[in-house]
């Protein structure tokens, strides 16, 4: 089960005060800015310099490496409010914390120093490039290869999908294999790979997802990198790997109970003030149960959240099991929320003014991303429940 790791029932007087600064600098930008951004083809710049400058994307990372010196639960609450402001960014689930994760864990001190002073203060963003057509969920069968040069480096061959914002990135880190399948388990290595690096190509995946954050295919040609861009072993590349996928799963649940937040508090105050017969719309218990609901889920899930952060962050073995709970309820609470409140605002509820259906695309995605709901519950009857292995 998820262990035993002690939660306040309150949040600290530090967290409630990084609420309020997310939200004073949220409110300057808003829903509407999200969806402008999305329609114009352009990226939240000066909404994530302003994070950056409030210290809020490196709250996580070590103050020696101009961080805050909190933790994963902190990111969690910075993700979370931006989110229930109606600006759900995914990149805080990837370049603060699922490659600064990685790096501050695996990657050697001249790595550190040189990549996360950027990502604290949002000057690099550096994206994460592990899936792949043939691969899916599946790591150990992933294609891209990545082979040792005479001089010591590596060339790296092969593909990645749903690659987010190689356009803002820096550079990204890269899962490949580079050792040969033993037992139908292929060694994989992480590597930090220049997005320009010659050999390297990528090409928009249109999705019907209304977002400022841009899917792509990357390719990899021949690509050549310097010996120190391996982080962690060759060969261990998976030991390094599972140091980012938790946080990308906690921050991915924080996101969704953000949503959660967002579409209620819109959904509710639009009961209370549309008026039917002379009554507002949630006197009806039609209304007002699928919105009560949602808050319990929504309210659930956000326990399930902290409590997965909490073990992440004092390292309990159990955290990768709470890491996909939270997910999975988190997502499952967004989207009913989201219905709920679409359905309350009746055919207004599709209009992009009332800033909800502008969301559905993007609250689906996280049933299927970065884990599916099937995996997870996969993992939990494995282990958690001590049933046969499915897979």
């Amino acid at each position: 089960m998820t262990g035993d790791v002690s939660l306040p029932l309150v949040e600290s007087a530090e967290q409630r005060e990084l609420r309020s600064v997310v939200r004073a600098i949220a409110g300057r930008y808003g829903h509407d800015y999200f969806v402008r951004m999305a329609r114009e083809g352009k990226s939240p710049t000066a909404l994530w310099a302003d994070l950056g400058s409030a210290g809020l994307l490196g709250v996580a990372i070590d103050e020696r490496y101009g961080g805050g010196g909190g933790t994963l639960g902190d990111l969690a609450v910075v993700t979370e409010e931006l989110a229930a402001a109606g600006i759900p960014l995914m990149l805080l689930a990837l370049s603060p914390a699922v490659c600064a994760s990685i790096l501050a864990a695996a990657g050697t001190g001249e790595q550190r120093e040189r990549w996360l002073p950027g990502l604290a203060d949002g000057s690099t963003i550096m994206a994460f490039a592990i899936t792949e057509p043939d691969a899916g969920t599946n790591t150990h069968r992933i294609r891209t290869r990545a082979v040792r040069t005479e001089d010591g480096g590596w060339r790296l061959d092969g593909a990645k999908y749903y690659v987010s914002h190689v356009d803002n990135a820096e550079a990204m880190l890269v899962v490949a294999r580079t050792g040969e399948p033993r037992d139908g388990r292929g060694s994989l290595s992480l590597f930090v790979v220049d997005v320009d690096a010659p050999g390297m190509g990528r090409t928009v995946i249109p999705v019907e997802i209304t977002s400022p954050e841009r899917q792509f295919t990357v390719t990899f040609d021949g690509v050549v990198v310097d010996a120190d861009a391996l982080v962690g072993e060759a060969d261990g590349g998976l030991a390094a790997l599972f140091h980012g996928l938790n946080p990308e799963r906690i921050g991915s649940a924080a996101l969704l109970c953000g949503i959660a937040r967002y579409a209620l508090d819109k959904g509710a105050r639009y009961a209370r003030e549309r008026a039917v017969w002379s009554a507002p719309i949630g006197a009806h218990q039609a209304i007002a149960h699928p919105l009560a609901r949602a808050l319990v889920e929504t309210e659930a899930a956000r326990l399930m959240t902290a409590r997965a952060a909490a073990l992440y962050d004092a390292g309990a073995p159990s955290a990768g099991s709470a890491a996909g709970m939270a997910k999975l309820m988190a997502a499952d609470a967004a989207a009913h929320a989201l219905d709920a409140a679409i359905q309350t605002h009746g055919g207004n509820g599709m209009a992009t003014e009332f800033g909800l259906s502008t969301l559905s695309g993007l609250v689906r995605l996280f049933r299927i991303a970065p884990v599916s709901s099937e995996m997870i519950l996969n993992h939990i009857a494995q282990h958690d429940l001590g049933l046969p292995k499915s897979y």
